[in-house]
């Protein structure tokens, strides 16, 4: 006969013991791994947004520089607005730490696309008076419902300028100043204003003055090849009172050659066009190596209190 043990198992002392250190060095050491995985995945996914963020505001940024005219691209320390004697410099005459305005003439590059106005003047070199210029294969009424539609109907062609090709003022007069003056004459300005009022023929520019009424191009060292513009550009470092960061944002629909200048405390447009591009924005920067333009974003999160993360992209454009 077999008789059953009516002893139970049990953990032994030691073996309790063990377990409880065991579970004690995994409560530890299993929050903190489970925090750092926790940690770098946020980590990875603000890194990327970041990188995101940077990427297109540069590549928003350059898509319109790309058709700029060169020559007009200017720099602006918001901290002097007002004051026209350092208002604006070129980009090519020095830097300016505090500088955080980029601003451009930007080419009609939509209306040459579909071919609205082709760039060539009919254009008699013996004829120095005239106030009306011929331009090949061009339909100013396109241009000018082209314009409409790009600004929401505030502006049209009467508001447009052209700029000769390979010309270059002294005075480096682009309009960027505020002072229509400037263009009561043509002869000594980088950009003319026109206008198709009168009898002029579908594919005829008349020169204007900054009003828009009649001027003439005597005296204006003109050559068979123009660009068309309607619009300057600038992209303005700004900060956000509401956070306390810089926001980066882009003015368009306004004309310098008019005396417009796209600082609202100087003069409301209410056709002006003001685009966020990104928020919280640690740094703009930009600089010019010859006829080559090269800006940096840097898009920030603040990952902790007093503690931000910022990552910066960069793009060069001819």
């Amino acid at each position: 006969m077999r008789f059953k043990s009516s002893r139970r198992k049990a953990f032994s002392m030691l073996e309790l013991v063990f377990a409880i250190v065991i579970i004690g060095i995994l409560g530890k050491f299993g929050v903190e791994f489970l925090a750092q995985a926790y940690n770098n995945f946020i980590f990875s996914k603000i890194n990327n947004e970041l990188q995101a963020n940077s990427a297109y505001a540069v590549e928003f940024i350059g898509k319109r520089l790309e058709h700029r005219i060169k020559q007009s691209t200017i720099y602006r320390n918001p901290t002097n607005l007002g004051n026209s004697t350092v208002n604006f410099r070129t980009l090519d005459s020095g830097t300016d730490a505090n500088a955080s305005v980029l601003e451009w003439i930007a080419t009609d590059i939509e209306g040459y696309r579909v071919q609205n106005w082709s760039g060539i003047l009919d254009f008699n070199p013996a004829v120095s008076n005239q106030n009306v210029l011929t331009s090949l294969e061009t339909n100013t009424t396109a241009i000018h419902n082209l314009i409409q539609n790009l600004s929401n109907n505030t502006s049209g062609v009467n508001d447009a300028a052209i700029y000769f090709v390979g010309t270059f003022a002294a005075n480096n007069t682009w309009g960027w100043d505020g002072n229509t003056t400037h263009f009561n004459t043509l002869a000594n300005v980088e950009i003319h204003p026109i206008t198709t009022i009168g009898t002029a023929g579908i594919d005829e520019f008349h020169a204007a003055r900054s009003d828009g009424t009649a001027n003439t191009f005597t005296g204006v060292a003109a050559t068979e090849y123009y660009k068309l513009a309607w619009t300057a550009y600038a992209v303005s470092l700004e900060n956000n009172a509401t956070t306390g960061n810089d926001d980066l944002f882009l003015y368009s629909n306004y004309q310098p050659w008019q005396g417009h200048q796209y600082d609202d405390t100087q003069i409301i447009l209410p056709k002006k066009q003001k685009t966020l591009i990104l928020h919280n924005v640690s740094s703009f920067q930009f600089r010019a190596v010859g006829s080559l333009i090269k800006i940096q974003v840097c898009s920030r999160n603040n990952l902790i209190a007093n503690e931000a993360y910022s990552v910066c992209k960069e793009k060069t454009i001819y």
